[in-house]
């Protein structure tokens, strides 16, 4: 009898584990469903961003459906993985998947209601998380865990720990577009993930238990509660000592919370545009399996030409800038009912941009697309409605029609500003706009504007290349161009903004300088819009231009790079090199995909861009006019306003009714254009003082070289000289007497 009680007894004791035992194998066959491959267990499938990285190795943005990026073993600080281990699996580098005794503990937890901690190890949790699915039913919880166990325990073997922990945080979701480790260090601190604290790395792992709950943006407090709880587990496991955790434990939650948005951070007009070429790209290059590259799930690597620090000096320039130009809009309209419109605008011109604003919009487009009449959108357009707009002091909550935010918004000046090496092609800044949440349409690359008297030292150079002495002189006169001959309505002769110069003989570095419209015009008449023409193409410039006469006034709209590209020839020896974004593209691997080298095109001699290099200088430091008896330059503020004393030349421009104001600046290290104007060119100031360039442009490029130059230990950029040769001196002597010269400044007007 005794003899069948112990058989009955071992019966007892040993049948659960044999039945555990089947049920495992059973799930290891796939009899409760199919498990993942081997090739699945080797390759686990994330969803990983795409990073656009600056070239110093700052992470500017990410393109992605999970905002997941990885972060290697080697990266992640010993306070994270003891945090880790001694608040999930304290046992970890001990077991093979399943840790048998905190199994034991929580079943015993489960009979006796005494909850002694969960029994899911780092690896199951690993498993939980790459292969299975929420289940529908307790039943299906049972089968999900057994998979979860046998996928375990197969990860033990193919995988070592360091990998199991790697993969594990790389999987996490931390909540607020943080998925991986290195998101969250991004998102919750602004750090990279090896510069994680003791207190950080114990928020992070408190989360793990709950992100929704402890996510330290809505209840700090309580993820404070949770981190202590880590923080006691790394002292119970000797991590930390007594008193360190003692003070640890008595911090606040301290966030520099950094939300990954593609409308938010530094470069969102760069990264915006680099979007579109990148979905090109891997429209045209295939992976391994003959797949094409998805720009938002394949982890792809972009490095770029983009220098953070400059990025942020550029943007803080026209923040700085434009923020105060608007005040000074303001208040030049004030009290005009139709600003910012000409008063001899009809109100029907004005009501006709609106609606053309209106049908360009997303709301329209909705609208339509749900349906809806012209009436009844344009009755949608005039209700009031709860929105947010832009304003220089915030954001502004508001109830307003969507038509009147319109003409709210056609109030802004705009800017679109760059900046490149002219030597590399590499482009370091990209300010497309004024804020991109708001206004997404980039001034830079896309947008194109009337260029105006920027364009005339690509004139001067044409005339420098085919023998022209910056000192020869041209008299101040109207120079007519025949309807006839030049195929013109009618004769045509442009004027000067001022006639202080009337009938003098100026010589070609003087007109320049003050860009004198007929002087322009009389180097026109000598070489014709053809010869012109030819010269735009050889410096990069791909936009459409008529070869017509009044080329010489910069009449035609150009973008902001193509300008930029143009300016780099003079101080690249006569060289235009491409601008380029990108040097590579890696996989998530690290394995180069492709390398990126600039175009270059031989466009003048060096000596002709040498000269016109000093030329541009004159624009800046004045050049003397004995036939004037004074010294001028239309960028001379550069000097007397913003005390710049080395080396820099540069154009101003303005267009027709001060529609649009430009700067272009060279030094030898970097060329900067700038743009500023209405996103409507009937909008604009009506008097030239304050629309012209020097007032519109050039002190943002003032701005962002002083924070350049104040900064030269990081961005290496220091205030050097052009590399001249000694002959161009010889040419560019006029034999002037500057004694007694007074330096001015000039108001173009064209």
């Amino acid at each position: 009898m005794d003899k069948y009680k112990k058989i009955i007894l071992w019966s007892v004791i040993i049948s659960p584990f044999a039945f555990l035992f089947i049920l495992i194998n059973l799930a290891a066959s796939g009899f409760f469903g199919a498990l993942p491959t081997f090739d699945q267990l080797e390759n686990p499938q994330n969803n990983l961003a795409t990073e656009i990285i600056s070239e110093d190795g700052i992470v500017l943005g990410k393109y992605f459906f999970e905002n997941r990026s990885r972060a290697s073993y080697k990266d992640l600080p010993q306070s994270l993985i003891e945090a880790l281990v001694a608040t999930e699996d304290i046992r970890f580098e001990n077991h093979s998947g399943i840790d048998a005794r905190a199994l034991l503990r929580a079943v015993f937890g489960a009979v006796t209601s005494n909850n002694a901690g969960g029994a899911s190890t780092i690896t199951q949790q690993l498993a939980k998380m790459l292969f299975t699915k929420k289940p529908a039913s307790g039943i299906n919880r049972v089968i999900q865990k057994l998979k979860e166990w046998v996928i375990a325990v197969e990860l033990e073997r193919q995988y070592t720990k360091q990998e199991i922990i790697t993969m594990y945080l790389n999987r996490f979701d931390w909540v607020n577009n943080a998925v991986g480790i290195k998101s969250a260090a991004e998102v919750y601190f602004n750090k990279k993930t090896n510069e994680l604290t003791t207190l950080e790395s114990a928020m992070l792992v408190g989360m793990l238990k709950n992100p929704a709950l402890y996510n330290p943006n809505r209840r700090p407090e309580l993820t404070k509660k949770r981190r202590n709880v880590v923080l006691y587990q790394m002292k119970k496991y000797d991590f930390l000592s007594d008193s360190l955790y003692s003070n640890l434990s008595k911090e606040p939650i301290s966030l520099t919370f950094k939300k990954a948005s593609h409308t938010e951070g530094l470069a969102p007009y760069f990264r915006e545009y680099l979007r579109g070429y990148l979905k090109e790209w891997c429209s045209k290059n295939k992976k391994i399996d003959g797949a094409n590259y998805n720009l938002y799930t394949d982890g792809l690597q972009i490095y770029t030409t983009i220098n953070s620090r400059l990025q942020q000096f550029a943007e803080e320039a026209v923040t700085t800038h434009i923020s105060s130009l608007q005040q000074d809009f303001y208040k030049h309209w004030e009290g005009y009912t139709k600003a910012p419109y000409p008063e001899d605008f009809e109100w029907d011109q004005i009501n006709m941009i609106i609606d053309q604003a209106m049908r360009r919009s997303e709301r329209y487009r909705k609208l339509k697309k749900s349906g809806k009449s012209n009436s009844e959108i344009e009755t949608a357009f005039r209700r009031k409605v709860p929105m947010k707009l832009f304003s220089w002091k915030g954001e502004i909550d508001t109830i307003l029609s969507p038509r009147d935010s319109i003409r709210y918004n056609k109030y802004f000046i705009h800017s679109g500003m760059m900046s490149m090496d002219p030597i590399s092609g590499h482009v370091k800044s990209y300010v497309g706009g004024i804020n991109y949440k708001y206004f997404k349409y980039d001034h830079v690359k896309v947008g194109k504007r009337q260029v105006g008297s920027t364009f005339k030292p690509f004139l001067y150079s044409l005339a420098i290349q085919e023998g022209y002495s910056p000192c020869y002189e041209v008299s101040n006169v109207p120079v007519v161009f025949d309807k006839k001959r030049w195929g013109l309505e009618k004769d045509w002769a442009p004027k000067n903004s001022g006639n202080e110069f009337d009938e003098l003989s100026l010589t070609l570095k003087f007109g320049l300088a003050n860009s004198i419209n007929t002087v322009t015009a009389y180097i026109m008449k000598q070489f014709g819009p053809h010869a012109v023409v030819d010269l735009a193409r050889k410096i990069g410039i791909q936009s459409k231009i008529l070869a017509v006469p009044s080329l010489c006034l910069g009449t035609f709209d150009l973008s902001v790079y193509e300008m930029v590209g143009a300016y780099s020839t003079f101080v690249n020896k006569g060289v235009w090199v491409e601008p380029i974004f990108i040097t590579r593209i890696e996989d998530k691997n690290g394995v180069v995909l492709e390398e990126f080298t600039p175009k270059t095109q031989e466009a003048m001699s060096r000596e002709t861009a040498d000269i016109m290099v000093r030329m541009l200088q004159g624009v800046v430091d004045g050049v003397y006019s004995p036939a004037a008896g004074k010294t001028q330059g239309t960028g001379v503020r550069l000097r007397f306003k913003y005390g710049f004393e080395n080396e820099i030349g540069g154009k101003t421009g303005t267009t027709q009714n001060q529609s649009d104001g430009y700067f272009m600046g060279i030094t030898p290290n970097l060329v900067t254009g700038v743009w500023s104007g209405c996103e409507d060119r009937a909008a604009h100031f009506r008097t030239i003082q304050y629309g012209q360039g020097a007032n519109m442009a050039l002190p943002i490029f003032a701005e962002f070289m002083k924070r350049v130059y104040e900064d030269t230990l990081n961005t290496a950029i220091y205030p050097i000289n052009f590399d001249i040769s000694k002959s161009v001196y010889n040419k560019l002597d006029c034999g002037e007497n500057i004694q007694g010269g007074v330096k001015t400044e000039y108001e173009e007007e064209f």
